[in-house]
């Protein structure tokens, strides 16, 4: 059992096809560039564009216009749209953008245990 409570796969034993799709599939999404920092921007506190913008470094406006809506399509950033002068825009992850983020904290570990530091 792994520390999750999830059985470990016995070595030799035959690999869930339907799930790895799956996983390639969720892979695709967090594969795009600017996704992570963008969930992290939100994760950290980041509402309005601007504060999106400064946690992302490198971002381009038109480049985080695109990745936010891209996000919001896929039910990971949520839009509200405020009524005053002047409109106010507020973009929050949506709990499914939080699970994800949570689901990938162990592979973070991993990487931490078995991958060099960037700067290596």
């Amino acid at each position: 059992m792994t520390s999750s409570g999830e059985a470990k796969r016995p070595p030799g034993a035959p690999v869930d096809e339907e799930n790895c799709l799956r996983i390639l599939r969720a892979i695709e999404i967090i594969g795009v560039r600017w996704t992570g920092p963008i969930l992290l921007a939100g994760a950290r506190g980041a509402r309005r564009f601007k504060e999106y913008r400064a946690l992302a470094p490198g971002i381009s406006d038109p480049q985080l216009t695109l990745r936010l809506k891209q996000l919001q399509a896929r039910g990971l950033i949520e839009r509200t749209v405020i009524p005053t002068t002047p409109v106010q825009i507020k973009y929050t992850l949506t709990p499914d953008a939080e699970e994800l983020i949570s689901l990938l904290q162990p592979l973070g570990h991993w990487s931490e245990r078995h991958l060099p530091p960037d700067d290596a």
